[in-house]
């Protein structure tokens, strides 16, 4: 196999890798939205986080970030980990004041 060839082959791999990456970013980033607009506006500050419409905000922008230009900037990482917060930090939070959610009882 020539060099342009195996060159060739190497770049169709990483397009389709940082293809899956950007998709999975993408993914990421509707999920936690999808779950912000879908939670109580009342258990966000009851949760001692952000109000809900920060949050849709923030989620929708991210969305529109990756979207648009992808995951790999400044922005893209901004907006990846601004899902990757949410998704770990404030959506337990609002699970854990979820009515019947109470082990204890």
């Amino acid at each position: 196999m020539s060099l342009a060839g195996r060159l060739g082959r190497m770049l169709a791999v990483e397009n389709t890798l940082l293809l899956v990456l950007q998709l999975a970013a993408l993914a990421l980033a509707v999920w936690a939205l999808a779950d912000a607009l879908f939670r109580p506006g009342a258990y966000y500050p009851a949760a001692g986080k952000l109000t809900k419409p920060a949050w849709v905000a923030i989620l929708a922008v991210a969305v529109l970030v990756v979207f648009s230009f992808g995951f790999m900037g400044i922005f893209g990482i901004a907006a990846v980990i601004a899902s990757i917060v949410y998704l770990v930090d404030v959506r337990p939070a609002l699970q854990a004041l979820k009515p019947g959610n109470n082990p204890w009882a």
